[in-house]
């Protein structure tokens, strides 16, 4: 995931000034252990100033409202505390060159800064800190003790001191191309790598970009260069310090950019662009990431509050949506081989009760032919009743012939009540296993992150394993109030629209919630798979393509995706109910029809149909 860099920091401020100095800090809500965001308000207008110090997502910048759920976080009640109702009066950067910004709150615009709040964007030493006009901590996002930092603890109570200072040069637009170029030059090495090690304030995108642009390949090395592509990435470099304005790096956006003042900022607002694919200047090369120099064939955005909040937001979705998939893949990968286990010593144990009825058999063969019996006995060989056929019968030697046939009987009488104690242990633990089936099947169909709903459908299952108590509650991500994942929606042949349930809640709610009496319900016969709703208007009558194309997704969506055929039933949803006590997504249906649904077939109409769920 990319780091913010000084240039986008510049960017950042430049948009925040014009607009949003002065504003009252209306409220500060805590979205999780990283994030909070200040809800401000100017004459004009209202926003939400996310401020991150994730170790890897950083960044300040106009972001969403919060949802509503409850904020019990310590941090920003004591943000909320000491700030609320102030006014924001000044976003400047404590030193040139540094990525670390102070937000000062006052109680008038007009009035000295009675409480800053310092927000540095250091990668994985980002923080967030309060302090009072004396520069005294009141408080921080993430305190340091001196265990665990000698050279800069932040504690409450303690005055704050600035991060130490970065070593490499500052870049300089007086400098001249000669001196540059000795200086990058000075340890042969690939171009991008010697650019970010000679000077501060570049990102390695930003690097990789600026020497793009100047038609060179990033991965070159610097004793390879001739004259001209030194000229020409020259020039890139002076573009982009004319753009930051390199005489007043310690304020930015105060009208007074530099040489090119208010050019340079109207390029770091205009120009930020989000970089995913090739950037056309050299086959085969590609830019993961963004980057607000407008260099290179991009994907334009808005402004620079939108490019961060959308590149961060997504990023961070995808990373807790493969963390949360693998977590729940394994959690139900684990619950399904232990429940196959005990179901199997089930059905050992009902495959020997059902050898019990042969012990009572035996028993009254012995008890028949008593006088058979000679001491010392190991077995006794006895024709049976009803076929004549010979008997063997295993005996202990130590007892009597009364005595073996006692103990056959109660083994047989043994069998007879294991039987009724495992059979309803095996039913359910059947019904169990039919349940995480279906669980692990909407994993395995949601495997990738293409989307936010993808997320939010992950997040339901992850909260209806912890209802069912297969999962402890732990630290959840807040979802927003009212809000629930949406089915895949397609439409058939004729026009019709066909919903697919995406998790157990969709599920449920599709089948009997959303369903009215004209629809068809669809669902895989005894296999694991989605509810399939297919919507019908009154009157309505569908065709045999409808109806194939509902059973060929029912088949795809379900866990026999792998077959050639799979059966799927269909039925009115009045004739579909939910058993007392069962778990989400369980059903039982009546008055079905089955239909044979092609899974690969369904796989196409998947491809080529409308399809709403993840977007």
């Amino acid at each position: 995931m990319q780091q913010v860099d000084f240039t986008t920091i510049a960017a950042v401020c430049s948009e925040l000034r014009p607009d949003w100095i002065p504003a009252r800090l209306e409220q500060v809500y805590q979205r999780d252990r990283y994030t909070i965001a200040l809800g401000l308000r100017t004459l004009k207008q209202r926003g939400w100033l996310t401020i991150c110090w994730h170790p890897q997502a950083a960044r300040m910048c106009l972001g969403d409202p919060p949802p509503r759920t409850p904020d019990t976080f310590t941090f920003s009640q004591q943000l909320k505390h000491q700030l609320g109702g102030l006014a924001l009066v000044a976003i400047d950067a404590i030193a040139p060159w540094e990525r670390v910004l102070d937000l000062q709150f006052a109680q008038r615009p007009q009035e000295p800064p009675k409480w800053h709040l310092y927000v540095e964007i250091m990668g994985k030493y980002s923080n967030v800190i309060l302090t009072d006009a004396d520069n005294l901590i009141v408080t921080a996002a993430h305190q340091v003790s001196s265990q665990q930092s000698r050279v800069r603890p932040i504690q409450t109570g303690q005055p704050y001191e600035r991060p130490p200072s970065l070593t490499e040069p500052i870049p300089s637009h007086s400098e001249s191309l000669e001196r540059w170029q000795e200086r990058v030059s000075l340890i042969p090495g690939k171009l991008v790598n010697r650019l970010l090690k000679s000077y501060r304030g570049l990102g390695s995108v930003l690097a990789t970009s600026m020497v793009r642009a100047a038609n060179l390949d990033p991965d070159r090395s610097t004793d390879s260069l001739a004259a001209s592509d030194w000229q020409r990435l020259f020039l890139r470099w002076q573009e982009w310090l004319e753009v930051l304005g390199e005489g007043e790096m310690g304020r930015w956006g105060d009208g007074e950019m530099g040489r090119e003042g208010e050019e340079g900022e109207e390029l770091l607002t205009a120009n930020c662009e989000l970089r995913i694919a090739n950037c056309g200047f050299r086959p085969g090369f590609t830019v993961e990431g963004y980057t607000v120099m407008g260099w290179g064939v991009v994907k334009p955005v808005g402004t620079v509050q939108e490019l961060l909040n959308r590149y961060y937001t997504e990023k961070l979705e995808k990373q807790e949506f493969s963390q949360l998939h693998h977590q729940l893949s394994q959690k139900a990968n684990n619950l399904l081989l232990k429940l196959r286990q005990k179901a199997t010593s089930f059905e050992e144990r009902l495959q020997q009760s059902d050898g019990a009825d042969l012990y009572k058999q035996q028993a009254d063969l012995l008890m028949a032919h008593l006088q058979e019996w000679q001491p010392g006995m190991k077995s006794i060989v006895l024709s049976d009743f009803e076929t004549g056929e010979a008997i063997a019968i295993p005996l202990e030697p130590e007892k009597n012939a009364i005595q073996n046939a006692q103990a056959l009987y109660r083994r047989h009488q043994k069998l007879k009540r294991a039987r009724s104690a495992v059979e309803p242990l095996l039913a359910e633990v059947k019904a169990e296993l039919q349940y995480l089936e279906q669980v692990e099947e909407s994993l395995v169909e949601l495997d990738t992150y293409q989307a936010p709903e993808d997320l939010l459908t992950i997040l339901e299952i992850r909260d209806e394993l912890i209802a069912q108590g297969y999962l402890e509650a732990g630290e959840q991500r807040r979802r927003p109030d009212a809000t629930d994942s949406q089915p895949y929606s397609y439409r058939t042949p004729s026009g019709f629209e066909l919903l697919v349930g995406r998790n157990n809640r969709q599920n449920d709610r599709l089948t009997f919630r959303v369903a009215s009496d004209y629809d068809l319900w669809f669902h895989t016969q005894e296999i694991a798979g989605s509810h399939v709703l297919l919507r019908l208007e009154p009157g309505s009558v569908p065709d045999e393509t409808d109806l194939q194309f509902a059973a060929d997704l029912a088949a795809y969506y379900s866990r026999g995706r792998q077959s050639d055929r799979v059966a799927v039933v269909y039925t009115a949803p009045k004739h579909v109910y939910k058993p007392k006590g069962a778990k989400p997504g369980m059903a039982i249906y009546q008055h079905e029809r089955i239909l044979w649904g092609c899974p690969q077939q369904g796989e196409r109409g998947r491809e080529g149909g409308e399809r709403k769920g993840k977007g």
